[in-house]
């Protein structure tokens, strides 16, 4: 009993007023947790969380969806890919047009044709529903192709099914899918209807509207809907608007978001011309009109009420889509900024000699390396049938938009002059990659969304310890951990949590690295909680760089995890992965520390605070605030 009371008694010590204080607003922050509901109700505890990006909020390795990298095509599966990639390759290099595209301001009529007869518009749709019924890595892996040769395309062909029917395909009924998969898998065009003039991240927020009509067998849809794919060429959409909705709890009629499988043929559905975009020309955006469309009751997609649920799953569902097509684009620039590289010649030497090319070459192949791993390595998991990967999927989204703009700069300083002209291809290119840290979840959002679900999660452990204290004999084993854990890290025993026995013995010094910088984030994330409480969702400063220290905590995961593979399968290419893998660790984890000194000290918070006040100066001012220096 003395042990015991010890135990309590240093527990008492390290549950600081400050952690008291958040304890109790907890729920305001995480909303009333499963897992506290859990607790209270004397329910079982939920369904362990698989998620690696999720746990390392709490300073833990779950590896069961990184180590080891997923492998999970069968050999059919394997040799009917194999059978799609020299025709999908052939295509591009022979009938598809990527300037032609862009020029023209859509695709090319032989290349669209081309596209349906590939196939390509239904890789996902069941066969006996008129699809290829490919599963998500194969998906991948041709995507990459498309991503590696036309951007605009393969903008035309993601609005189609990686969003456009993906909600048929996720949430549709028996009746639905029947209906719809097979006519838009034999030529009838699909849109994602989300975004509004005045409603963009805030998907909640959207205007457009839905009525029950008095015989109750149609929605009468009104409203419009700005930016989308395909809009002008779309015959079904996946439409999402505001409905009346019964609150259960009050017996209120309130607005809820409801999806819905609308056909052009409805009537009362119109289009806006093309917009002009910077890039990705050949794809087709514009604004579309809902004019007191009748939708039977029937094509209510996912229930009513929804149509959030609906929304996000679909956007998270595809969003490794981005990273393999992106992960294809970065090998053309490197291609070609090698290929420049490797025969120009300036003071005596080619330029593959010099120190600054190889860092940027270096750099572009990381960055390539590790994109494509994300890609792969969160399809292998869908695939396996994984529901835990939606922080992982907007990880991927961001980082590869983010690296493949990085990399094709790069990859037109290499070539200087030659990469402004407009013939290298490059051009098009750059113009084409800047949508991808817009649309789809926009980076900055992303990131958001990225920090705080898995502060929420963190924050829950903390609100079921408090909970158990108010029943500590039924409850020892979990104070016990917790005290323990608390104890050893103020006195400086604790131990980052063991990564070495899951990667290749040569790469055992980066995986110490990784798992020290875990422990050091979920104790950041633990002070984080305790100082700001419910406070932490306004702080954007701070979560800006807590997602950036995920990005790079999770992106030499899995590098870590491929290289693993190729060395321990003794690949042809294993000694240069492990170099990579290597040396990406070391620049990430610089990252990390830097990034976490930032949210801690002092004169960085301070710092914050200075950025704000510039940034409210110049919105004030309408512009930047000081005179010219000649004052005239």
């Amino acid at each position: 009993m003395l042990k015991i009371a010890r135990i309590f008694q240093i527990v008492e010590r390290v549950q600081s007023a400050q952690l008291q204080r958040f304890l109790s607003t907890a729920p305001v922050l995480c909303g009333k947790t499963v897992q506290a509901r859990a607790v209270a109700e004397k329910k079982p505890a939920p369904e362990e969380d698989l998620s690696f990006v999720m746990n390392v909020f709490k300073g833990q390795v779950e590896s069961t969806q990184i180590f080891p990298f997923p492998k999970t095509l069968t050999e059919e599966q394997r040799e009917t890919l194999e059978m799609m990639i020299d025709p999908t390759q052939k295509f591009f290099e022979e009938v598809n047009d990527p300037d032609k595209n862009d020029a023209l301001e859509k695709v090319a009529d032989e290349s669209l044709k081309g596209l349906w007869e590939l196939g390509a518009f239904t890789l996902q749709v069941p066969q006996d529903l008129g699809g290829l019924g490919l599963n998500n890595t194969q998906y991948a892996r041709l995507v990459e192709i498309v991503g590696a040769n036309d951007l605009g395309v393969g903008i035309v062909l993601g609005a189609h099914q990686s969003i456009g029917f993906k909600g048929i395909l996720l949430f549709g009924n028996k009746e639905q899918k029947e209906k719809y998969l097979p006519r838009v898998s034999s030529g009838e065009f699909a849109a994602f209807c989300l975004t509004e003039p005045s409603s963009g991240s805030d998907a909640g927020s959207i205007k457009t509207r839905a009525v029950l009509s008095e015989d109750g067998k149609h929605y009468i849809l009104n409203g419009s809907k700005i930016w989308i794919s395909n809009g002008g060429l779309a015959e079904i959409m996946t439409v999402f608007a505001q409905t009346p909705v019964q609150d259960p709890k009050t017996g209120k009629t309130i607005d809820k978001v409801t999806a819905f499988i609308v056909e052009r043929s409805f009537g009362g559905v119109t289009n806006g011309p093309p917009e002009k975009k910077m890039g990705i020309k050949c794809s087709n955006t514009a604004e579309v009109y809902y004019d007191n469309v009748p939708i039977p009751v029937e094509n209510v997609l996912g229930g009513v009420g929804n149509g959030f649920k609906v929304a996000m799953n679909i956007l998270n569902n595809g969003r490794f889509g981005m990273a393999a097509a992106l992960s294809g684009t970065m090998k053309t620039c490197i291609k070609k900024a090698v290929d420049f590289a490797t025969q120009r010649t300036q003071f005596g030497q080619r330029i593959d000699n010099f120190g600054g090319i190889q860092e940027k070459i270096a750099k572009m192949s990381m960055l390539q390396y590790v994109t494509e791993s994300m890609a792969y390595m969160i399809s292998g998991n869908m695939d396996s049938g994984s529901k835990h990967y939606h922080l992982e999927a907007a990880i991927s989204k961001c980082f590869a938009s983010e690296a493949a703009w990085y990399v094709c700069d790069e990859a037109i300083q290499i070539m200087g002059g030659m990469g402004f002209m407009k013939h290298t291809g490059l051009e098009r290119i750059m113009r084409d990659l800047r949508i991808f840290r817009i649309f789809e979840g926009t980076n900055d959002i992303l990131r958001l969304f990225v920090a705080l679900t898995g502060i929420q999660y963190a924050g829950a452990s903390l609100r079921e310890l408090q909970q158990a204290f108010k029943n500590p004999a039924a409850n020892l084993g979990l104070i016990f951990g917790e005290a323990s854990k608390r104890v050893v890290r103020k006195v400086g025993l604790s131990s980052p949590p063991a990564i070495e026995h899951l990667v290749h013995r040569d790469l055992v010094g980066a995986a110490t690295m990784l798992a020290k910088e875990i422990d050091s984030f979920g104790q950041t994330i633990e002070m984080i909680l305790i100082k700001y409480g419910k406070g932490i969702v306004n702080e954007q400063f701070i979560l800006n760089r807590i997602a950036n220290a995920t990005f790079d905590i999770f992106s030499s995961a899995v590098a870590l995890s491929r290289a693993s593979m190729a060395l321990s399968e003794n690949s042809d290419t294993a000694t240069h992965e492990k170099l990579m893998a290597q040396a990406w660790t070391l620049e990430a984890m610089d990252r990390v520390k830097i990034n976490l000194q930032y949210i801690l000290r002092g004169q960085n918070l301070d710092n914050f605070q200075k950025m704000s006040a510039i940034s409210k100066n110049v919105c004030t001012a309408g512009g930047v605030v000081q005179l010219n220096p000649l004052k005239i």
